[in-house]
């Protein structure tokens, strides 16, 4: 990948420079072979890339940007020859999980949670890569949990031979963050489980686990990598990605699938809980609708017999009778005991 110059700048590195950038750097790193990577300005990494690579290693600049910064994208197509499906990339509504050559370069959109994910479907975010020989570009809008891992990683001291193994790291990173998602949903998913066995109230539980499980859903959307993409670049990779590097994207591309199935047996145990819950909201609603059913089965007799004695008529049966309001009484205890008999006989 090349890139543009405006100057070289003779300045020595600053070890110890690390933060945002007026253009919307948030980081650059220098790595030379078998060295960490050194912290770096923008003109510093524009002197560096001017300068014509040695034979042999000879490292490579990792950049990362916050597109949130309205200079970040203007810098980047003034003073980097990115390839043109980079920023097609930035404006694509598509933002599923891909890797992709072009012109000898390799561009990834890559998806991640948020740096404070708390499982909102709304908390995922999308990072933006060009990987070239010599030159490493990400970008994003909002802080995000993988990215931020691999700063860290590079500021305690972690090595990397080739961009290539910086983007596999980054991937490996990426699984490590979606391993922690499926970890915590597991146990949250025990809890109600638990829960349901030991037939404790289960309220909004089941409102839970359906958004629960509709942000796994997107997760698994977003996060898995397009088969056909990834595996033309490893049939046909750039000439300047090593044969282990190629081993190692396809090592971690292979255990982000097992972390993706993993993720969709957990989809599927939380729609069997929804279907148990909602049998057991079946049966109280059933319950419910059977002791009212019953309640008016023996109330029938009293308001039947009620409503005919109290017709303004003559003739009314045992009017004069001293004991009429005893045997009226009798009759009704009769009639709702035989009835409350035929509605429970046959309850199971």
């Amino acid at each position: 990948m090349a890139a543009g110059t405006i100057r070289r700048v003779d300045k020595p590195l600053l070890p110890d420079a690390y933060g945002s950038d007026v253009n919307g750097l948030i980081c650059g790193f220098l790595f030379l072979p078998g060295q960490p990577g050194r912290a770096m300005t923008l003109d510093q990494a524009l002197g560096w890339l001017a300068e014509p690579p040695p034979p042999g290693p000879h490292g490579f600049v990792w950049l990362h940007f916050n597109l949130a910064d309205a200079g970040a994208e203007p810098w980047l197509r003034t003073h980097l020859q990115l390839v043109p499906e980079f920023y097609e990339a930035l404006r694509e509504h598509s933002r599923s999980t891909r890797i992709a050559e072009a012109a000898d370069d390799l561009v990834a959109v890559v998806n991640d949670v948020a740096y404070d994910f708390s499982f909102d479907a709304a908390e995922t975010a999308t990072l933006w890569l060009a990987v070239g020989e010599r030159l490493v570009i990400s970008a994003r809008t909002h802080p995000l949990r993988s990215i931020d891992r691999l700063r860290q990683a590079v500021k305690h001291g972690v090595r990397f031979a080739s961009p290539v193994a910086l983007l596999n790291h980054l991937l490996r990173d990426q699984g490590d963050v979606l391993v922690g998602i499926v970890r915590d949903a597991t146990l949250q998913v025990d809890g109600v489980e638990d829960g349901l066995q030991a037939a404790r109230p289960l309220h909004g539980q089941r409102a839970a686990l359906g958004a629960m499980r509709r942000v796994l859903v997107r997760l698994q959307r977003l996060l898995a990598p397009e088969p056909g993409a990834l595996f033309r670049l490893l049939r046909q990779p750039p000439p300047w990605i090593a044969e282990t590097d190629l081993d190692e994207l396809r090592q971690s591309t292979e255990e982000f699938s097992l972390v993706l199935r993993d993720l969709a047996a957990l989809q599927e145990r939380i729609k069997l809980l929804q279907e148990e819950i909602a049998a057991q909201v079946g049966e109280q609603t059933n319950r419910s609708l059977f002791t009212l059913t019953v309640v008016t089965v023996l109330a029938l007799p009293i308001n039947i017999i009620a409503g005919l004695l109290g017709m303004n008529v003559g003739g009314v049966p045992l009017a004069e009778h001293p004991h009429g309001f005893a045997i009226i009484a009798l009759l009704v205890l009769v009639f709702s005991v035989v009835a409350g008999w035929l509605a429970l006989r046959r309850r199971d």
